[in-house]
């Protein structure tokens, strides 16, 4: 079916893409600007793929959710740790979270870390809400009749932990921050070569529909454009590594590049640094200092990169 915006509020549109799915899209996709989806059975039954990053955002959320089916979702997937996903758990307390395993043991590593990356967000009044059940390579949900296949994309992709909700029937897939639009791939905390082993597992599928982790909802053109990405950082990691260059001068020399139009750009330097990581033979996933490559990024940005949570 042809997606349809059916609201508008609070910098978020929600679109129909399929019978009863339905794409909650915040913003242009920036930092901590992520989307969500919800996909409603028969029974009244649904399920809500992500929550948001701030109190405010998630109670949003919940009345965009309330107003479009007759009760709080039955469940709640986090598609991987990073707060922007989760922090809006504990608003859908009659929800059962279910993520990765390794979702759930991160989030409770990290915590409301994010928060300390932009103190001057409002991130309202936070609590931690884990997962309640887990599961290590696929899981399968029936939602009121709706099937949809979580499947773990690993070892690393954009963390060591990402789920992507796959709808066969409706040809809907919900990748989380595996695919972005519009904004730039960011595999600080996972692999470069794992990105690119997911983007193929993600075309396999044959979706029609892509619900990427931030910006406008595509179709498969967007794994492709991710796929790109993912293939010039490991060529451009290769030549700059050959060359003797650290990713920082790297990133400098090689500034916009083919992918300087995207949004969050500065992505580029921890991206590298990935890159350059697995090229000296670190396992993908394999941990990286984050507060300092956050801290480089911000210098190769000039500034702290914006957050309008």
């Amino acid at each position: 079916m042809t997606p349809t915006p059916l609201a508008t509020a609070a910098e978020a549109t929600t679109t129909e893409i399929a019978d009863g799915v339905y794409a909650y899209v915040q913003g242009d996709g920036g930092w901590c600007l992520n989307n969500a989806g919800l996909v409603a059975g028969g029974n009244g039954q649904s399920l809500l793929v992500d929550t948001v990053a701030t109190e405010r955002r998630a109670r949003d959320l919940r009345a965009e959710v309330l107003r479009l089916v007759p009760g709080p979702p039955r469940a709640l997937v986090n598609t991987h740790f990073h707060g922007d996903h989760t922090f809006g758990n504990y608003l859908f307390p009659e929800a059962v979270v279910i993520a990765h395993e390794q979702t759930r043991t991160m989030m409770d590593l990290a915590g409301l870390h994010l928060t300390g990356l932009w103190p001057d967000v409002c991130w309202g009044d936070l609590e931690l809400a884990l997962p309640d059940v887990t599961y290590r390579d696929a899981l399968t949900l029936h939602i009121g009749g709706v099937r949809a296949e979580l499947l773990h994309l690993g070892p690393a992709a954009h963390t060591t932990n990402d789920t992507a909700v796959w709808l066969p029937e409706q040809r809907v897939l919900f990748a989380g921050d595996l695919v972005m639009s519009n904004a730039a791939p960011f595999c600080l905390m996972g692999s470069v070569s794992g990105s690119l082993a997911a983007m193929e597992r993600l075309r396999a599928l044959g979706a029609e529909t892509v619900v990427p982790g931030h910006g406008p909802v595509g179709g498969p053109e967007l794994i492709d454009a991710n796929e790109a990405y993912f293939r010039w950082i490991a060529e451009l990691a290769a030549s700059g590594a050959a060359a003797g260059l650290t990713p920082l001068e790297l990133a400098a020399e090689a500034r916009p590049g083919p992918f300087g139009d995207l949004l969050d750009a500065e992505r580029l330097v921890p991206n590298l640094h990935r890159a350059y990581a697995e090229l000296a033979g670190a396992a993908p996933g394999a941990p990286l200092d984050v507060g300092a490559l956050f801290q480089e990024m911000a210098e190769f940005n000039g500034g702290l990169p914006a957050c309008h949570a």
